[in-house]
């Protein structure tokens, strides 16, 4: 169960990220990109979940690492992202 509570963690750490991401811009909201940083706060969910339960520490503490940790691999993961699009140009 604490692999669950890791995960949910990490997920919101990327959906806070992402929303803050867009509160610095003055677009409007766009599902699409919004979309790809779901699909990426789901992948680091799903690995730090699984990080966390091989290490056996899951715990307050535990959850805030998670939670910066999702709002890192969101953060990390545009970037990558966007130099792939920029060498592909």
């Amino acid at each position: 169960m604490n692999a669950l509570y890791v995960a949910a963690s990490a997920f919101l750490g990327a959906i806070v990220a992402s929303l803050l991401g867009w509160t610095e811009t003055t677009e409007p909201f766009d599902l699409r990109k919004f979309a790809s940083s779901l699909i990426r706060g789901i992948i680091g969910a799903i690995g730090i979940a699984v990080a966390f339960d091989y290490a056996g520490s899951a715990g307050p503490l535990g959850y805030l690492i998670a939670f910066l940790a999702g709002a890192g691999v969101d953060a990390g993961g545009k970037r990558v992202a966007a130099a792939i699009a920029a060498r592909l140009k």
